[in-house]
């Protein structure tokens, strides 16, 4: 490959090609698969092209440079390698032809492929897990870590997954309308974690991912107008555009976290809050609530603040309750116990954290807020023990330096006591 002057690029650095792959897989994974697809009909061979085209790019990239505009040339090496791998198939004539021409992406090809992942013959979770490694790109570890299981139960998932919509010939197609309701969750369940993914990492050298996480969100809006009568998905980008909205005020220059009760407010982009507020509004005159909407609710309490202090804590504890009796689950208990901290104190927080240990204990959020509790009730040793295993849980940069900031805060005044 050469550069703009006709000479050879330099060798690149293995760590900078992996990095960059990853980047591009995550940006590219799903269009690929998606443009394939439309034209094969074959999910499990779209995806395996795809894969051989960044099998190929690792080989070569660090011999002959990484392109200026590497998604093209992994479209194109797909491209090859499915006429290739017709070519050796009769059954494919026709759309080998088609194949001969410029692959050409269409803006919904990732919606479709969304929804070929959420087929009926699969069950939830591994439609989610799905959506997630064809379409967002995810890796193994981190689908593994967003659903706090081992890393070799999602490799199995995903096999299985794949041979089923093979089996079962699953249509490549956005669903009629009288389809929607029983797949439109999970695929708003995977731009929800897809976004979680963007907004904090859960891995690797950078604490967010702000590309990652506007791209969910253009997903989400691509969704909202297919759909522009379900509340659930007005509700998922409201909250989206509200968590955006305050990026700029989470990090610092040298890029450490900013907790919420810390942030600048006037660094919040006003007018994205104010989009959000006219989408919940635009989501509760359909007189469906659903947990989206109860969510983003939730963040615009926050949103709408003008201060840490002013901030309406028992709205927020209601909110979680109802949350609570349309999706139960230890999370969503966990994130009701900060709020209950500040209607009832540190105390009774406590005692309501301490019933889901069992359930979370291998979540470093869990035992981050508890340690949190157990210093503000002088309970120093114990809080530390929290703060070192939540530490120890997390991959995220800024959490860990976070986490470790209050550790030697902690070292400190004990040293002076």
């Amino acid at each position: 490959m050469a550069d703009d002057q006709g000479g050879p690029l330099p060798p690149v650095k293995s760590d900078e090609i992996e990095v960059t792959l990853s980047a591009v897989f995550r940006e590219e994974a799903g269009r690929l698969v998606g443009a394939l697809l439309r034209l094969l009909g074959d999910f499990e061979v779209a995806e395996e092209i795809v894969q051989d085209a960044l099998l190929i790019a690792l080989q070569r990239w660090p011999v002959e440079g990484i392109p200026a505009q590497p998604g093209a040339w992994l479209l194109t090496v797909a491209r090859r390698r499915a006429i290739d791998q017709l070519r050796r198939d009769a059954r494919y004539r026709d759309k080998l032809a088609v194949l001969e021409y410029p692959v050409v992406q269409e803006p919904d090809d990732r919606l479709r492929l969304m929804f070929t992942c959420c087929h009926p013959a699969l069950s939830r979770e591994t439609q989610v897990i799905l959506i997630l490694r064809a379409v967002c790109g995810f890796t193994t570890a981190e689908i593994a870590h967003a659903f706090l299981v081992s890393e070799s139960a999602v490799a199995r998932r995903l096999v299985r997954a794949r041979q089923k919509i093979v089996q079962a010939g699953v249509p490549y197609r956005v669903p009629r309308d009288e389809d929607l309701d029983e797949r439109l969750g999970e695929v708003l369940a995977a731009l929800y974690l897809m976004f979680n993914e963007g907004y904090l990492t859960s891995r690797g050298n950078t604490s967010a991912r702000r590309d990652l996480a506007e791209d969910a969100t253009w997903l989400t809006a691509f969704l909202t107008r297919l759909y522009p009568r379900e509340p659930e998905a007005l509700g998922l980008l409201a909250l989206m555009r509200l968590h955006l909205a305050r990026s700029d005020a989470r990090f610092n220059a040298e890029g450490k976290l900013i907790l919420l009760a810390d942030q600048d407010r006037s660094c919040w982009d006003r007018r994205m809050i104010t989009e959000a507020g006219a989408l919940i509004e635009q989501a509760a005159a359909l007189g469906r609530p659903g947990p989206y909407q109860i969510q983003a609710a939730l963040v615009a309490c926050h949103a709408e603040a003008e201060s840490w202090q002013a901030t309406d804590w028992p709205q927020i504890l209601a909110l979680y309750d109802l949350l609570l009796c349309m999706t139960p689950s230890p999370v969503i208990q966990l994130n009701r116990v900060v709020a209950l901290r500040y209607v009832a104190g540190p105390e009774a927080a406590l005692a309501e954290v301490e019933t889901l240990a069992r359930d979370l204990e291998g979540y470093h959020l869990f035992h981050a807020i508890r340690g949190e509790f157990l210093l503000e009730l002088g309970r120093r040793e114990q809080a530390h023990a929290a703060e070192l295993r939540a530490l120890a849980l997390t991959d995220n940069q800024a959490e860990q330096f976070l986490l470790r900031q209050r550790l030697q805060q902690r070292e400190e005044e004990r040293g002076k006591r």
